[in-house]
């Protein structure tokens, strides 16, 4: 059985970079350890580690989810990381598209507006 710690972080720096991933570690304390080695061992190195399809594919399935379940605030950080999954800015909107129809298109358009606030700042940086 592989140590899902350890690839879960292997995976989670891949996917949202190493930067992103050393805020919460270097925040972590003993009230949030438990949750920091859940997300690690079950979201990045039990699902996202998983070779069933590839990270584009699942960058655009969780974009989708978030934005059909309404949690907004996680849309940003999953946009960055589609610089490491491999998901254009087409396959985005494609995903959206899909929560329009299947979810509300109100949550789409949040979706959207966030999206494309955080392409905006990302080629901003890289100016």
């Amino acid at each position: 059985m592989p140590d899902r710690s350890t690839e879960g972080m292997k995976v989670r720096r891949a996917v949202l970079g190493d930067a992103h991933v050393g805020r919460p570690e270097a925040a972590k304390t003993p009230l949030d350890e438990a949750f920091q080695t859940l997300i690690t061992e079950s979201a990045w190195g039990t699902v996202w580690a998983s070779d069933g399809i590839t990270r584009r594919e699942r960058s655009m399935l969780t974009l989708a989810l978030l934005a059909a379940l309404g949690n907004f605030e996680e849309i940003p950080m999953h946009i960055r990381a589609t610089i490491n999954t491999g998901a254009s800015k087409q396959d985005v909107m494609e995903a959206f598209q899909h929560v329009a129809i299947y979810a509300g298109i109100p949550r789409a358009n949040h979706a959207l507006k966030l999206a494309k606030q955080t392409y905006t700042e990302i080629e901003a940086n890289d100016a």
